[in-house]
């Protein structure tokens, strides 16, 4: 499974979970850690941040590292997707 097609099944999981996608461009200032994106609660519903100029191995762990404060079990996720997701977390 290429990184494209692996990018559409977790926003398509993260979709499941009512999770609001967006891709951003995040302002790094160089002296302070680098921030990719995550998880937020705003105004009730969940968004996931992502910083649209990272590298796509960065997006995949920012995906599951959100996705596992959700009960991943209750759902059908795809082997090779539940495998890198237990990977990642």
């Amino acid at each position: 499974m290429d990184e494209n097609d692996l990018i559409d099944q977790l926003e398509e999981l993260a979709e499941r979970f009512g999770i609001q996608i967006r891709y951003e461009p995040i302002k790094q200032d160089e002296d302070l850690v680098r921030v990719v994106g995550g998880l937020c609660l705003l105004r009730g519903e969940y968004v996931l941040i992502i910083d649209s100029k990272v590298a796509m191995g960065d997006k995949i762990r920012t995906f599951a590292e959100a996705l596992r404060h959700f009960d991943l079990d209750q759902i059908y996720i795809k082997p090779a997707l539940r495998e890198l997701l237990h990977k990642t977390s």
